[in-house]
């Protein structure tokens, strides 16, 4: 092979290798793509209340899961779908308080057990947490009560969902708690109770009472901006 020959057989080599090394790469990228989805996760601990356990994770795309319970209890976390404007202000919020990233929540004073509560943020390899019983950062109390709310939410939505399945007849103090949460705005997104609100009240297994309830509820809820 003369030397011209040989110089452009190894530029067309060093070519093809370029392209095998460019598609071997490939399945590298699109693994760090898949893993840059955020999660953002709310965990409570407190003895001797109802509930000790409280853990919801949301991710940036919508979905979540709850596990509320005992501690002594099994976990069986529940599957859940966050509104997006929720989900935007869940993250907002987390943005500024740093992701968690070496924030200081903790009032520092001498004060009761609340319960230990902890943000965490996870992104890929980025991981980042914070734990404090009471805050008087604005911006981390504005996150807790839509955590407490998302809690108190699914908590009343999975005793509504039982309560009709099995004790039709306490159907009806039920929805008497779920409008005093509604009324004290501590249900982040009370739309997802119409589903069982409107079966409730086309379902003549019930008590007319608890039907015209579950009927007014709706349209309350069907009202609100």
């Amino acid at each position: 092979m003369n030397p011209s020959a040989r110089h452009r057989w190894l530029l067309a080599l060093a070519f093809s290798l370029s392209i095998l090394m460019g598609l071997g790469a490939a399945p590298l990228a699109d693994a760090g793509v898949s893993a840059a989805g955020a999660t953002i996760t709310f965990r409570k601990v407190f003895k001797s209340s109802y509930p000790e356990y409280v853990e919801i994770k949301v991710s940036d795309s919508g979905s979540g899961t709850s596990d509320i319970r005992q501690l002594d209890d099994e976990s069986h976390p529940r599957a859940m779908q966050i509104d997006a404007v929720l989900v935007q202000t869940i993250f907002d919020l987390a943005s500024k308080l740093h992701n968690f990233d070496g924030v200081d929540l903790e009032m520092h004073r001498r004060i009761a057990n609340l319960g230990e509560k902890t943000f965490g943020y996870e992104r890929g390899a980025e991981t980042h947490r914070v734990t404090f019983n009471y805050t008087l950062n604005s911006v981390a109390a504005q996150l807790l009560d839509i955590f407490e709310g998302l809690a108190r939410q699914q908590t009343d939505l999975s005793d509504l969902d039982r309560t009709m399945h099995y004790d039709p007849l306490g159907v009806n103090d039920l929805i008497l708690q779920i409008e005093k949460d509604f009324d004290h705005k501590l249900l982040p997104e009370p739309g997802q109770f119409l589903p069982l609100l409107d079966r409730l009240a086309a379902d003549q297994h019930f008590i007319d009472i608890a039907r015209e309830r579950a009927r007014k509820l709706a349209g309350r809820i069907r009202a609100t901006p």
